[in-house]
């Protein structure tokens, strides 16, 4: 039975834990072990109705260190739900390639296509998840508090958008304090908070919202933001830098995190709105590690949908 990896909640916190094992394991051996190839004739369509850097790279180099091969598809050219409908897409692209990995506008999106498609499809981001990168953000704090981890205080200050949504739902999986400051008005998605505290009860993780920034930071490990406006808010644009000024990510704010604290943000940055160039190249950013990091919990993801018997043959353990 195919499986799809649209919302964080469809692995559950076993097979996450799994998939970041898988992740640091591949990390480790991606300059020893070149000839790890277990996708040899293996395709992915990559479908973007958003510009991508780090999405669009981390998946076709995924692929192709993992012996298979990626096909771009940008919305000009195949006009999804427009010159064709979003289904008929979805079963032509079945007939040709083993997984589909969507970057959309709506959720709506790429649930259509995983519904009518027998391949799995990944949601590399729409308005309600981004959980690619939040595996990534969750391999990053392991990596950086092998000791501590989960044990840790995660912060993430700004829009309650869909990077919050799906850090929230794999804290409350993994395990992860975390503590979510925005504006009023701004915060999660009452959805996401109903599903992060129910699964939170099983993980003895601590989900807490504030509308306070700096009670938001307090004593926190890692402090995480994202941009005040996404694509498709580009009009409210003015307005959010008015309401979310006094979330910036700047030294003033650090002050209350703890000493030894670590920065990340999902990028691009907006420099001098959400975060000062004074942390983004300041000695706690940890930004670039956490988007490098997007490669190999990529690989994890499509070797956990697609390649099963691999990568179990990878780690020589039970991971998958």
């Amino acid at each position: 039975m195919k499986r799809d990896f649209i919302s964080v909640a469809d692995f559950s916190p076993e097979e996450l834990k799994q998939t970041l094992d898988l992740a640091v394991h591949l990390k480790k051996i991606r300059k020893t072990a070149k000839d790890v190839r277990p996708l040899v004739g293996r395709s992915m369509a990559m479908i973007f109705e958003k510009p991508s850097l780090r999405t669009r790279v981390t998946f076709e180099l995924a692929m192709v260190e993992l012996g298979g091969h990626a096909l771009e598809l940008q919305s000009l050219g195949i006009q999804l739900g427009e010159r064709e409908s979003v289904p008929d897409v979805a079963r032509n692209l079945e007939r040709w390639v083993d997984v589909v990995a969507a970057r959309v506008y709506r959720n709506e999106t790429v649930r259509a296509l995983a519904k009518n498609m027998e391949v799995p499809v990944i949601n590399a981001l729409c308005d309600m998840e981004h959980p690619c990168q939040a595996v990534a953000d969750l391999l990053t704090i392991r990596e950086l508090s092998p000791r501590k981890f989960p044990r840790v205080e995660l912060a993430y200050v700004g829009d309650g958008n869909n990077v919050c949504h799906s850090l929230m739902l794999i804290c409350a999986s993994l395990g992860v304090n975390l503590a979510v400051g925005t504006p009023a008005g701004y915060e999660p998605k009452e959805k996401f908070v109903r599903q992060a505290r129910k699964l939170n009860r099983a993980s003895g993780a601590k989900i807490s919202l504030f509308n306070d920034p700096v009670e938001a930071v307090k004593g926190a490990d890692f402090v995480y933001t994202d941009v005040w406006a996404s694509m498709g808010q580009e009009e409210e644009s003015e307005e959010r830098k008015r309401i979310f000024r006094d979330y910036q990510v700047n030294g003033a704010l650090l002050d209350h995190a703890a000493p030894d604290h670590c920065v990340l943000h999902c990028l691009p940055a907006h420099r001098g709105e959400e975060i000062t160039d004074e942390v983004m190249d300041g000695p706690h950013s940890r930004v670039f590690i956490q988007a490098e990091n997007r490669l190999h919990a990529q690989k994890a993801i499509i070797l956990k949908l697609l390649a099963r018997e691999n990568a179990r043959n990878l780690t020589r353990t039970e991971m998958v």
